[in-house]
Protein backbone atom coordinates (compact mmCIF):
# COMPACT_ATOMS: atom_id res chain seq x y z
CA UNK A 1 0.00 0.00 0.00
CA UNK A 2 1.60 3.41 -1.41
CA UNK A 3 0.36 6.70 0.46
CA UNK A 4 -0.92 9.12 -2.86
CA UNK A 5 -0.67 12.29 -3.69
CA UNK A 6 1.88 12.89 -0.62
CA UNK A 7 4.48 15.32 -1.59
CA UNK A 8 7.38 14.50 1.18
CA UNK A 9 9.73 17.27 -0.23
CA UNK A 10 7.37 20.19 0.23
CA UNK A 11 8.00 20.79 -3.43
CA UNK A 12 4.29 22.04 -4.83
CA UNK A 13 3.64 19.34 -7.49
CA UNK A 14 0.61 19.06 -9.81
CA UNK A 15 -0.52 16.35 -7.76
CA UNK A 16 -0.49 18.33 -4.58
CA UNK A 17 -2.18 20.80 -6.23
CA UNK A 18 -5.14 19.13 -7.82
CA UNK A 19 -5.61 17.46 -3.93
CA UNK A 20 -5.39 21.07 -2.89
CA UNK A 21 -8.09 21.87 -5.20
CA UNK A 22 -10.31 18.77 -4.48
CA UNK A 23 -10.26 18.93 -0.69
CA UNK A 24 -11.33 22.57 -0.93
CA UNK A 25 -14.25 21.25 -3.11
CA UNK A 26 -15.02 18.46 -0.88
CA UNK A 27 -15.07 20.73 2.33
CA UNK A 28 -17.08 23.28 0.65
CA UNK A 29 -19.95 20.55 -0.22
CA UNK A 30 -19.70 18.93 2.83
CA UNK A 31 -20.39 22.41 4.54
CA UNK A 32 -23.32 23.16 2.12
CA UNK A 33 -24.62 19.92 2.77
CA UNK A 34 -24.33 19.50 6.38
CA UNK A 35 -26.57 23.37 6.28
CA UNK A 36 -29.12 21.91 3.93
CA UNK A 37 -29.87 18.89 6.75
CA UNK A 38 -29.44 21.20 9.25
CA UNK A 39 -25.73 20.08 10.83
CA UNK A 40 -23.38 16.79 10.13
CA UNK A 41 -22.81 14.34 12.26
CA UNK A 42 -20.50 15.59 15.38
CA UNK A 43 -17.90 12.88 17.16
CA UNK A 44 -17.32 12.52 20.27
CA UNK A 45 -13.83 14.04 21.97
CA UNK A 46 -12.27 9.87 22.22
CA UNK A 47 -12.85 10.30 18.33
CA UNK A 48 -9.97 12.72 17.97
CA UNK A 49 -7.34 10.27 18.89
CA UNK A 50 -6.91 6.93 16.86
CA UNK A 51 -4.51 3.93 16.63
CA UNK A 52 -3.99 3.50 12.83
CA UNK A 53 -1.99 0.35 10.93
CA UNK A 54 -0.99 0.06 7.34
CA UNK A 55 -4.20 -1.67 6.46
CA UNK A 56 -6.39 1.17 7.43
CA UNK A 57 -3.79 4.24 6.59
CA UNK A 58 -5.46 5.35 3.53
CA UNK A 59 -9.15 4.89 5.57
CA UNK A 60 -8.04 6.90 8.21
CA UNK A 61 -5.53 9.10 7.24
CA UNK A 62 -5.61 9.37 3.41
CA UNK A 63 -9.25 9.51 3.02
CA UNK A 64 -9.85 11.65 6.84
CA UNK A 65 -7.33 14.52 5.37
CA UNK A 66 -9.76 15.61 3.00
CA UNK A 67 -11.63 16.93 5.86
CA UNK A 68 -9.40 17.35 9.14
CA UNK A 69 -5.59 18.35 9.35
CA UNK A 70 -4.11 14.53 10.49
CA UNK A 71 -1.67 14.48 12.91
CA UNK A 72 0.83 11.69 13.14
CA UNK A 73 2.56 10.80 15.87
CA UNK A 74 5.04 8.24 15.17
CA UNK A 75 5.71 5.92 18.38
CA UNK A 76 7.33 2.70 20.08
CA UNK A 77 6.53 1.29 23.77
CA UNK A 78 10.63 1.04 24.45
CA UNK A 79 10.54 4.94 23.36
CA UNK A 80 11.04 6.90 26.09
CA UNK A 81 10.93 10.44 24.46
CA UNK A 82 7.68 8.98 23.42
CA UNK A 83 5.86 8.68 26.36
CA UNK A 84 6.44 12.59 27.26
CA UNK A 85 5.47 13.45 23.77
CA UNK A 86 2.17 11.06 23.26
CA UNK A 87 0.07 12.73 26.28
CA UNK A 88 0.93 15.98 25.14
CA UNK A 89 -0.52 15.47 21.58
CA UNK A 90 -3.49 13.45 22.85
CA UNK A 91 -4.69 16.59 25.12
CA UNK A 92 -4.10 19.37 22.64
CA UNK A 93 -6.36 16.76 20.42
CA UNK A 94 -9.48 17.06 22.60
CA UNK A 95 -8.18 21.28 23.76
CA UNK A 96 -7.97 22.16 19.88
CA UNK A 97 -12.09 20.20 19.76
CA UNK A 98 -11.38 19.24 16.13
CA UNK A 99 -9.46 21.64 14.43
CA UNK A 100 -7.24 18.05 13.92
CA UNK A 101 -7.37 14.31 13.98
CA UNK A 102 -4.75 12.50 15.77
CA UNK A 103 -3.53 9.18 14.56
CA UNK A 104 -0.60 7.11 16.49
CA UNK A 105 1.23 4.93 14.60
CA UNK A 106 3.13 2.21 16.39
CA UNK A 107 6.38 1.86 14.32
CA UNK A 108 7.43 -1.62 15.27
CA UNK A 109 4.18 -2.92 14.10
CA UNK A 110 3.82 -0.82 11.14
CA UNK A 111 7.56 -0.76 9.72
CA UNK A 112 6.05 -0.04 5.98
CA UNK A 113 4.62 3.32 6.96
CA UNK A 114 7.79 3.79 8.55
CA UNK A 115 9.78 3.73 5.88
CA UNK A 116 7.58 5.28 3.52
CA UNK A 117 7.48 8.28 5.62
CA UNK A 118 11.40 8.39 5.86
CA UNK A 119 11.98 8.16 9.64
CA UNK A 120 14.95 7.84 11.20
CA UNK A 121 14.36 8.18 14.87
CA UNK A 122 11.62 8.49 16.98
CA UNK A 123 9.19 10.10 18.27
CA UNK A 124 8.62 11.83 14.85
CA UNK A 125 5.09 14.10 14.05
CA UNK A 126 3.85 14.78 10.72
CA UNK A 127 0.38 16.41 9.40
CA UNK A 128 -1.20 14.80 6.30
CA UNK A 129 -3.35 17.66 4.30
CA UNK A 130 -5.12 17.02 1.70
CA UNK A 131 -3.40 13.98 1.02
CA UNK A 132 -0.07 15.98 1.44
CA UNK A 133 2.49 15.12 4.42
CA UNK A 134 4.16 17.73 5.81
CA UNK A 135 7.04 17.17 8.12
CA UNK A 136 6.11 18.93 11.89
CA UNK A 137 9.11 17.88 13.96
CA UNK A 138 11.16 14.95 15.40
CA UNK A 139 12.23 14.86 19.00
CA UNK A 140 10.28 15.75 22.56
CA UNK A 141 9.12 19.07 21.29
CA UNK A 142 8.28 21.31 23.95
CA UNK A 143 4.50 22.29 23.94
CA UNK A 144 5.06 26.05 23.27
CA UNK A 145 6.85 24.53 20.06
CA UNK A 146 3.86 22.51 19.25
CA UNK A 147 1.04 25.07 20.00
CA UNK A 148 2.94 27.52 17.65
CA UNK A 149 3.10 24.56 14.76
CA UNK A 150 -0.63 23.66 15.15
CA UNK A 151 -1.72 26.48 15.18
CA UNK A 152 0.04 27.15 12.16
CA UNK A 153 -1.11 24.14 10.52
CA UNK A 154 -4.94 24.38 11.21
CA UNK A 155 -4.67 28.25 9.58
CA UNK A 156 -3.18 26.56 6.72
CA UNK A 157 -5.86 24.03 6.42
CA UNK A 158 -8.63 26.06 6.67
CA UNK A 159 -7.24 28.92 4.51
CA UNK A 160 -5.39 27.18 1.63
CA UNK A 161 -7.60 24.16 1.52
CA UNK A 162 -10.80 25.00 3.81
CA UNK A 163 -10.92 22.59 6.22
CA UNK A 164 -12.37 23.90 9.06
CA UNK A 165 -11.82 20.57 11.10
CA UNK A 166 -14.56 17.99 12.58
CA UNK A 167 -17.72 19.07 15.37
CA UNK A 168 -17.19 17.50 18.50
CA UNK A 169 -19.84 16.52 20.69
CA UNK A 170 -19.36 15.69 24.36
CA UNK A 171 -22.09 13.87 25.11
CA UNK A 172 -21.73 11.83 21.48
CA UNK A 173 -21.18 8.11 22.07
CA UNK A 174 -17.27 7.00 20.73
CA UNK A 175 -17.00 5.62 17.49
CA UNK A 176 -21.01 6.51 16.71
CA UNK A 177 -20.70 9.42 13.98
CA UNK A 178 -22.64 8.38 11.64
CA UNK A 179 -20.97 7.09 8.02
CA UNK A 180 -21.22 10.25 4.90
CA UNK A 181 -23.65 9.51 2.86
CA UNK A 182 -22.44 8.45 -0.90
CA UNK A 183 -22.53 11.70 -2.94
CA UNK A 184 -24.34 11.34 -5.61
CA UNK A 185 -23.24 11.21 -9.34
CA UNK A 186 -22.15 14.70 -11.06
CA UNK A 187 -23.05 14.86 -14.61
CA UNK A 188 -19.54 15.31 -15.69
CA UNK A 189 -18.28 12.11 -12.96
CA UNK A 190 -17.76 9.67 -15.59
CA UNK A 191 -15.86 11.98 -17.77
CA UNK A 192 -13.85 13.20 -15.34
CA UNK A 193 -12.87 9.52 -13.98
CA UNK A 194 -11.95 8.80 -17.71
CA UNK A 195 -9.64 12.18 -17.80
CA UNK A 196 -8.05 10.54 -14.78
CA UNK A 197 -7.16 7.12 -16.12
CA UNK A 198 -5.99 8.85 -19.14
CA UNK A 199 -3.29 10.91 -17.34
CA UNK A 200 -2.56 7.47 -14.75
CA UNK A 201 -2.04 6.29 -18.43
CA UNK A 202 0.34 8.76 -19.85
CA UNK A 203 -2.49 9.10 -22.34
CA UNK A 204 -1.98 13.17 -22.34
CA UNK A 205 -4.29 13.60 -25.50
CA UNK A 206 -6.90 11.44 -24.16
CA UNK A 207 -6.52 13.36 -21.01
CA UNK A 208 -7.30 16.62 -22.67
CA UNK A 209 -9.91 15.76 -24.98
CA UNK A 210 -11.71 14.39 -21.97
CA UNK A 211 -11.68 17.61 -19.99
CA UNK A 212 -12.20 19.78 -23.25
CA UNK A 213 -15.39 17.69 -23.24
CA UNK A 214 -16.57 18.69 -19.81
CA UNK A 215 -15.67 22.69 -20.95
CA UNK A 216 -17.68 22.02 -24.08
CA UNK A 217 -20.63 21.71 -21.91
CA UNK A 218 -19.62 23.90 -18.55
CA UNK A 219 -17.22 26.36 -19.20
CA UNK A 220 -16.83 27.39 -15.54
CA UNK A 221 -16.24 23.54 -14.64
CA UNK A 222 -13.11 24.23 -11.81
CA UNK A 223 -11.81 21.10 -11.62
CA UNK A 224 -12.03 20.18 -15.55
CA UNK A 225 -10.38 23.93 -15.68
CA UNK A 226 -7.54 22.60 -13.41
CA UNK A 227 -7.31 19.02 -15.00
CA UNK A 228 -7.29 20.79 -18.53
CA UNK A 229 -4.53 23.90 -17.85
CA UNK A 230 -2.16 20.32 -15.68
CA UNK A 231 -2.85 18.06 -19.11
CA UNK A 232 -1.49 20.73 -21.64
CA UNK A 233 1.63 21.23 -19.47
CA UNK A 234 2.29 18.13 -19.35
CA UNK A 235 1.74 17.38 -22.93
CA UNK A 236 3.93 20.34 -23.79
CA UNK A 237 6.98 19.30 -21.99
CA UNK A 238 6.71 15.48 -22.91
CA UNK A 239 9.23 15.56 -25.59
CA UNK A 240 11.27 18.55 -24.76
CA UNK A 241 15.28 18.24 -23.70
CA UNK A 242 15.39 20.12 -20.64
CA UNK A 243 19.02 20.86 -21.27
CA UNK A 244 18.58 22.33 -24.60
CA UNK A 245 15.58 24.12 -23.23
CA UNK A 246 17.86 26.10 -20.18
CA UNK A 247 20.48 26.53 -22.99
CA UNK A 248 18.50 28.02 -25.11
CA UNK A 249 16.92 30.04 -22.20
CA UNK A 250 19.99 31.48 -21.02
CA UNK A 251 21.54 31.93 -24.48
CA UNK A 252 18.45 34.15 -25.86
CA UNK A 253 16.99 36.20 -23.41
CA UNK A 254 14.58 38.41 -25.85
CA UNK A 255 13.39 34.82 -27.26
CA UNK A 256 9.58 34.84 -26.42
CA UNK A 257 9.11 31.29 -26.73
CA UNK A 258 12.40 29.82 -25.24
CA UNK A 259 11.62 32.05 -21.99
CA UNK A 260 8.29 30.16 -22.25
CA UNK A 261 9.13 26.57 -23.11
CA UNK A 262 12.09 27.27 -19.73
CA UNK A 263 8.65 28.44 -17.81
CA UNK A 264 6.73 25.44 -18.84
CA UNK A 265 9.55 23.31 -17.72
CA UNK A 266 10.45 25.26 -14.55
CA UNK A 267 6.26 25.06 -13.23
CA UNK A 268 6.18 20.84 -14.25
CA UNK A 269 9.01 20.17 -12.06
CA UNK A 270 7.42 21.89 -9.17
CA UNK A 271 9.68 25.48 -9.59
CA UNK A 272 7.10 27.60 -9.38
CA UNK A 273 8.11 31.00 -8.35
CA UNK A 274 11.02 30.50 -11.08
CA UNK A 275 8.56 29.86 -13.91
CA UNK A 276 5.90 33.16 -12.95
CA UNK A 277 9.32 35.29 -12.06
CA UNK A 278 10.65 34.23 -15.40
CA UNK A 279 7.55 35.46 -17.44
CA UNK A 280 6.98 38.43 -15.63
CA UNK A 281 10.61 39.05 -16.72
CA UNK A 282 9.96 38.55 -20.03
CA UNK A 283 6.89 40.53 -20.09
CA UNK A 284 8.40 43.70 -18.55
CA UNK A 285 11.37 43.54 -21.56
CA UNK A 286 9.03 43.13 -24.51
CA UNK A 287 6.22 44.76 -26.00
CA UNK A 288 3.80 43.94 -28.96
CA UNK A 289 2.78 40.79 -29.88
CA UNK A 290 5.85 39.32 -28.00
CA UNK A 291 4.63 40.72 -24.41
CA UNK A 292 1.00 39.27 -25.04
CA UNK A 293 2.50 35.80 -25.98
CA UNK A 294 4.31 35.99 -22.86
CA UNK A 295 1.35 37.56 -20.74
CA UNK A 296 -1.10 34.95 -22.10
CA UNK A 297 1.43 31.76 -20.82
CA UNK A 298 1.66 33.04 -17.69
CA UNK A 299 -1.94 32.96 -16.72
CA UNK A 300 -2.50 29.36 -18.26
CA UNK A 301 0.76 28.73 -15.76
CA UNK A 302 -1.67 30.27 -13.13
CA UNK A 303 -4.33 28.28 -14.06
CA UNK A 304 -2.44 25.36 -13.80
CA UNK A 305 -1.54 25.84 -9.79
CA UNK A 306 -4.96 28.04 -8.54
CA UNK A 307 -5.77 31.23 -7.97
CA UNK A 308 -5.20 30.58 -4.73
CA UNK A 309 -1.84 29.80 -4.42
CA UNK A 310 0.20 32.26 -2.71
CA UNK A 311 3.04 32.75 -5.83
CA UNK A 312 -0.37 33.35 -8.07
CA UNK A 313 -1.25 36.21 -5.78
CA UNK A 314 2.35 37.55 -5.71
CA UNK A 315 2.87 36.85 -9.16
CA UNK A 316 -0.16 39.06 -10.60
CA UNK A 317 1.13 41.60 -8.57
CA UNK A 318 4.45 41.63 -10.15
CA UNK A 319 2.61 41.22 -13.55
CA UNK A 320 0.19 44.70 -12.71
CA UNK A 321 3.99 46.68 -12.54
CA UNK A 322 4.92 44.95 -15.21
CA UNK A 323 2.18 45.84 -17.78
CA UNK A 324 1.83 49.31 -16.10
Amino acid sequence: MQPRNMSMSGVVDLAAVKAAQEAKAKAEQARAEAARTGGAGAVSPADLVIDVDEAGFERDVLQRSTEVPVVIDFWAEWCEPCKQLSPVLERLAVEYNGRFLLAKIDVDANQMLMQQFGIQGIPAVFAVVAGQALPLFQGAAGEAQIRQTLDQLVQVAEERFGLTGLTVDPEAEPGGAPAADEAPAGPYDALLEAAARALDGNDLDGAVQAYKNVLAEDPAHPEAKLGLAQAELLRRVRDMDPQQVRKDAAGRPGDVQAQIAAADLDLAGGHVEDAFGRLVDTVARTAGDDRETARVRLLELFDVVGADHPAVVTARRALARALF
